[in-house]
């Protein structure tokens, strides 16, 4: 019978141990208190035997985020420990061995845990080891920190309840809010407790410790580990370790409205959890730096090199190269503490922030003190933000350029808090929903708004790196892999070249064995020929094409934080672009108000005085920031239409019984002049704003016209919202059509509503209120419709695009219509291609989830050129959709449902978007191979758009303004934002251009970077291999090349060229091909492996020739010399000198993606040079420099020339197979033959697409339940 007793619960004895003789019997009455002591010792050793598998299988940390991470429990095992330092020091050679593990085990952490740790439950562990999701691994050491308590029965903080839940030794008390002791259910937990000998001696075992368990009666333990600036403490209740989060996405909204301010005890509780609020930038000093570097894997080999170098007498070549690598750690030392120094600078803030304490006290304190619950005032003229906090009271005006990219003011206001309906549960604060309502740290508030001398109040919810601020250094801090293949291939082909290597090593120790030579001439030839055939300078040749790309898109105007991000944009198969400020103009003209019940206004100032034109007057955010008028472009151009005037808060401002409103009134004479029953002015004061939501597509605002007593509401969003909104009979019946009749046309339109306020709502109750209160029951008031031009730069890049077979999508937020429209002017859409619109609709009223497949409505040809126009008309005209509309003569016509001629886009809003994922995730595949326009798209949509693009294989860009693209721009290989900015954090390029001009300049100088890494890698390789054809030749004569010979070959030529390689500039046209991303493609296979043979041949053949020469003396080895000056030497070192150059010159390759060669006017002059140095050296070297080099001066002129006919004929093929064969598209198309299957998944869907002329089913709907059937039988 396992369970022997019945535990109760551990009793605290007076000296503080843990008394857990408090039981029941079970079966022996006689069970004796030593017994159960025994057994207290012996099961956590039972369980270290027999571990329990399924707590110790890895945890799932941040699942299904960018974060997620696989995390694995380990403990000290002192036996393993132990057995790892002895098997070091027997096996390799005492101290030096322990050197050597000491540096494997500082690169691979994982190995020195799993060799000193056993793995363990992670209840039990006092590391941990991670893996993340691109397959790298980290360790991180469990700590204890200890959070002080109430005295008086252990009274917990309503924050740190819920830690105190997850415990499984101690419980929380709902009703005292006190601590209570557990009552134990397995004999596992036992292990949690402190048992006192009786003889006095202590044992505290901790195998098991707990989130937050009572350690003495004044404060509680909790577990943690920090990873990248990220902690993690541990939960109990799900037996893993979990994000330390602030107060965000599980708070209830009515939480921050009853915070009434933080004791100082209870904020120095909270800074022992959270730490200090600062975004910690460590500038490591030099020395720390240098040792750092000179441990790097690179330089660890250098070391190696330069050491065998001097034991082989190299000192010359030695001496150089640490010459130069000191040059080089000093420079890199620099810049590396110059960025971080000015990453430093950057997010470094030092601010005195008001802390509200409860009633009127307040404290003035260091921004570092800062924890989430405190609350704090912003000052009226404005403050740097030191944390995330919500908006509580007040409004405040923002500018959050550093984040977002987004220049225009943003003006936050309260966070709504709905009261909880009965049954309900209470609304969550949502970081993205609720956005308008936070100020987020490194935002700039430029001023605040507020009421009847209320303070502006936010409450903190996020500090240090766990805000907006710190995500986002992170992310610069621990960039995310990418994946690229090129990186991966590359890591591959050294392993292939470590191959080499170690067959060069074992030649070299055979043939050194059979010339006698003594052991260490062995070992340290057989050790040089592993830097032969390992270039150290391969990392730096790698990443020397997207650092002269990054230069070159600088002086564009273009900045990139991410230089890998370079390479990847080469590959680019599809841009995503938002329309309004990116394919539009960011400045909208308005082309007429059309209001419900009278024709078409084309000046907005001639409307009556009414709701209509109170709506454009007061339905905004401007203000005024230093005098002038700022905002969203669309409400200043509304604004300016009204010839009304804005007035910001100010001392005379009472009229309305609160203090300082934004008023707005005419400027017209006669509404200032009072008549003799002194008339009231007409003005309005705007009392309450709800900011635009792209989620809810619309904006409204509370207010009062002077001398009523009522309040009034006033709406603007996109029409389809805000008809839903309104009251059904107020809405025009022809709205639809008439709403159609402008989109079509590319124009933006938006619509008003207005309802009265009850009389019985007052000036206090504005602040509560919630917006769906207000914001429904309206009265339509009518459209405004606005043109927004294309930028004339737009549809010459989309055609540019297009001709690269660069796929172009739009996804924006604004209508389906609009958006279809401009995809056309633009040329995404073409004129024989046909637009489907896919709408989507959720289960409602017992019918399941259904989508619709209808053609969109189009311009015909024969309208292209007809010529009279006709003004829309009225709301009720019902004219003929097909005539021309005005100023565009266009028409349009329903395209009967029949196989469209050319090819078919898909049209998919976000709210169809959302129900597809939800209820047809079979057709996301689909919908995104051939979907081009996508509206009212929200900014978490843009970014599940832009992933499910790229699961289905698509390299791709985002083109935004920064401003809701954040999430897309982030998501998106290639995110460019156009921001006035230098930099921006937002997206990996930032672009001054404000245009989509940038977007092929990115992607050629991408293509440009890319071909010259694989150029840069292919040199390497092939130097590589010529150097170690050329010393295995004349290993095999017991020679080798001399000290000058490498310092000339490795130096002078090698280094020369891989430096200016680089320089080429990128094509000026984008081509449909795009370069090859992997160096494992056939290509680039075929040309590695046809330079290889190439080389072989030419300097095995020079070889041989040498030897059948007449005059040809074989060298005979002396054992006590380097063997060094010989003919055989000479050939070899003069035949290998010119392979360096001549292959560096083919691999420079030009068009398509680089300018020609002889561009490159650096390289070329130093090509001219290092040939003219080495044509002296092989037909004329004078007697001096002969000797200097350790060559032969007395080889026949006639055989020289022999040399250079054959290196000349070598220089002709080589160019020959780069330039014509590997090159050719015959050949691509022969490699391609052997790829009966696309790899990408986009590839097959096109293919799957265009072999079923029976999908998409238009005209038809399909319903969730039936949509497998009908995919079955339609394949």
């Amino acid at each position: 019978m396992m369970a022997l007793c019945k535990v109760t619960g551990p009793a605290t004895l007076p000296d503080g141990t843990v008394d857990v003789t408090d039981t029941t019997p079970v079966s022996w009455s006689s069970f004796s208190h030593e017994r159960w002591h025994f057994l207290c010792r012996f099961l956590p050793r039972l369980a270290d035997i027999c571990p329990d598998r399924q707590a110790m299988a890895p945890f799932l940390l941040n699942h299904g985020t960018e974060d997620e991470m696989e995390c694995q429990g380990y403990k000290t095992n002192s036996y393993k420990a132990c057995l790892c330092l002895c098997l070091v020091v027997l096996c390799g050679g005492g101290p030096v061995g322990v050197l050597l593990a000491m540096l494997v085990f500082r690169w691979r952490p994982d190995w020195k845990l799993r060799a000193t740790k056993s793995r363990c439950p992670l209840y039990r562990a006092d590391a941990v080891l991670l893996k993340d999701i691109s397959d790298r691994w980290w360790t991180e050491t469990v700590d204890i920190i200890y959070v002080p308590v109430d005295e008086s029965m252990l009274h917990v903080p309503d924050w740190l309840a819920p830690y105190i839940n997850a415990c499984p030794d101690f419980h929380l008390d709902p009703k005292t809010q006190t601590v209570a002791a557990k009552q134990y259910g397995s004999f596992g937990q036992v292990a949690d407790c402190s048992y006192k000998e009786e003889d006095g001696d202590e044992e505290d075992v901790k195998e098991t410790t707990s989130l937050t368990s009572v350690n003495d009666k004044e404060r509680l333990s909790v577990r943690f580990f920090d990873h990248q600036r990220r902690r993690y403490i541990w939960d109990a209740s799900t037996r893993c370790f979990t994000s330390l989060r602030g107060l965000d996405d599980t708070t209830p909204c009515s939480y921050f409205y009853q915070a009434a301010g933080m004791s100082r005890e209870e904020q120095n509780r909270k800074h022992v959890l959270y730490g200090e609020n600062t975004i910690y930038i460590e500038v490591k000093s030099y020395f720390r730096l240098l040792i750092e570097e000179v441990l790097n894997p690179f330089y660890v080999f250098q070391i190696f090199s330069v050491i065998l170098w001097s034991l082989n007498d190299y000192y010359v070549y030695a001496s150089c190269i640490v010459v130069i690598s000191v040059i080089s750690i000093s420079v890199e030392l620099y810049e590396i503490r110059k960025q971080a120094e000015t990453l430093r600078d950057m997010v470094a803030l030092e601010a005195e922030v008001s802390v509200w304490r409860g009633g009127d006290e307040y404290e003035d304190i260091p921004g570092q003190e800062l924890v989430p619950g405190d609350v704090i005032t912003i000052p009226p003229h404005g403050t740097m933000m030191a944390c995330d906090a919500v908006l509580i009271t007040g409004n405040c005006i923002v500018n959050e350029s550093m984040l977002t990219g987004e220049s225009v003011p943003v003006t936050k206001t309260p966070l709504p808090s709905p009261p909880r309906g009965e049954g309900q549960d209470p609304a969550l604060y949502m970081s993205e929903e609720h956005k308008r309502h936070t100020l987020f740290c490194g935002t700039q508030v430029i001023q605040t708004r507020y009421y009847g001398g209320e303070k502006v109040k936010a409450v903190v919810i996020r500090t240090g790196f766990l805000s907006a601020k710190g995500e986002l250094v992170r992310s610069i801090l621990f960039p995310k892999p990418m994946g690229f293949k090129f990186y991966q291939d590359a890591m591959r082909f050294l392993a292939v070249l470590a191959g080499l290597a170690v067959i060069g090593f074992s030649y070299s120790v055979y043939v050194m064995i059979s010339f006698k030579a003594s052991v260490k001439d062995v070992i340290v030839r057989a050790l040089d020929m592993i830097t032969v055939i390992v270039p150290p300078a391969l990392p730096a040749a790698m990443t020397i094409g997207s650092v002269y790309a990054q230069r070159r898109l600088k002086k564009e105007g273009i900045f990139c934080i991410s230089p890998p991000r370079i390479n990847i944009s080469g590959k680019t198969k599809l841009v995503c672009f938002d329309k309004t400020g990116t394919l539009t103009e960011d400045g909208l003209d308005l082309w007429g108000v059309v209001p419900a019940d009278m024709s078409v206004v084309r000046n907005a100032a001639d409307l009556p005085r009414g709701p209509l034109l109170a709506a454009m007057a007061s339905c905004h955010s401007l203000t005024l920031i230093e005098g002038e008028m700022t905002g969203d472009p669309l409400d200043l151009k509304m604004f300016e239409a009204t010839d009304w005037l804005l007035e910001e808060p100010g001392p005379d401002n009472t009229r309305f019984d609160i203090l300082a409103p934004t008023v707005v009134k005419p400027v017209t004479a006669d509404t200032f002049i009072m008549g003799a029953t002194s008339q009231t002015p007409y003005e309005i004061g705007i009392l309450r704003q709800f900011p635009f939501s792209s989620s809810l597509q619309r904006m409204s605002v509370i207010t009062r016209t002077l001398g009523n007593r009522h309040m009034d509401v006033y709406l603007k969003g996109a029409p389809e919202m805000v008809a839903s909104l309104c009251i059904k009979e107020t809405v025009p019946s022809e709205f639809h059509n008439t709403l159609m009749r402008y989109t079509l046309q590319g124009f933006r339109v938006i619509a008003f509503a207005w309802k009265v306020l009850d009389t019985s709502i007052k000036f206090h109750h504005l602040q509560k209120i919630q917006r769906d209160q207000v914001e429904t029951d309206l009265t339509f008031l009518g459209l405004m419709v606005m043109q927004n031009a294309l930028k004339p730069e737009t549809t010459p890049t989309i055609h540019q695009l297009n001709d690269a077979n660069i796929r172009t999508v739009m996804v924006t937020g604004d209508n389906m219509l609009t958006a279809v429209s401009v995809a056309r002017n633009c040329g995404m859409v073409l004129s024989k291609d046909t637009v489907i619109l896919v709408n989507a609709s959720p289960p409602e009223d017992g019918q399941p989830a259904h989508v619709t497949w209808t053609y969109s409505e189009h311009p015909t040809e024969q309208s292209l050129v007809q010529g009279e126009a006709r003004q829309p008309g009225n709301w009720d005209s019902g004219a003929d959709m097909s005539e021309p509309l005005v100023e565009y003569d266009m028409s349009y016509q329903v395209i009967p449902i029949k196989e469209p001629e050319g090819r078919y886009h898909f049209a998919v809003s976000g709210k169809s978007f959302a129900v597809i994922r939800s209820h047809f995730s079979d057709l996301i595949p689909k919908i995104c191979v051939r979907g081009t326009v996508f509206a009212r798209m929200s900014p978490n949509q843009k970014a599940q758009l832009v992933e499910s693009l790229q699961d289905l294989g698509y390299c791709v860009a985002m083109c935004g303004d920064g401003a809701n693209d954040c999430g897309a721009l982030k998501t998106a290989h290639a995110g460019i934002s156009l921001s006035e900015a230098e930099a921006s954090v937002a997206s990996p390029f930032t672009s001054k251009i404000p245009n989509i001009q940038c977007v092929p300049t990115v992607i050629r100088e991408g293509r440009a970077a890319l071909v010259t890494s694989f150029g840069s890698f292919k040199y390497m390789a092939l130097y590589s291999m010529v150097q170690f054809v050329s010393v295995i030749t004349l290993y095999s004569i017991n020679s080798n090349l001399g000290d000058i010979q490498y310092l000339y070959i490795d130096l002078a030529i090698t280094t020369t060229v891989a430096l200016f390689m680089g320089w080429q500039e990128a094509y000026p046209k984008l081509v449909p091909q795009r370069p090859p991303g992997s160096l494992m493609a056939p290509v680039n296979l075929f040309s590695v492996l046809s330079q290889v043979v190439l080389m072989i041949a030419v300097q095995v053949g020079t070889f041989l020739y040498l030897k059948q020469q007449p005059w040809f003396k074989a060298l005979k080895p002396n054992p006590n010399s380097d063997n060094i000056l010989c003919y055989e030497t000479t050939v070899v070192f003069s035949v290998s000198s010119y392979l360096y150059i001549i292959l560096a010159a083919a691999f420079s390759k030009g068009r398509p993606y680089r300018r020609p060669l002889y561009t490159n006017y650096v390289f070329m002059v130093c090509l001219v040079i290092l040939l003219g140095f080495s044509t002296l050296l092989l037909l004329h070297p004078f007697t001096a420099l002969a000797k200097f080099i350790e060559l032969m001066v007395d080889m026949p002129f006639h055989f020289r020339l022999t040399l250079l006919g054959i290196i000349s004929a070598y220089c002709i093929v080589v160019f020959v197979v780069e330039d014509f064969v590997v090159s050719s598209q015959v050949l691509r198309r022969l490699f391609r033959l052997r790829k009966k299957i696309p790899k990408n998944k986009y590839k097959l869907l096109e293919k799957e697409l265009a072999e079923n002329p029976d999908w998409p089913p238009v005209g038809e709907t399909t319903y969730a339940m039936e949509e497998k059937y009908q995919d079955s039988t339609q394949s």
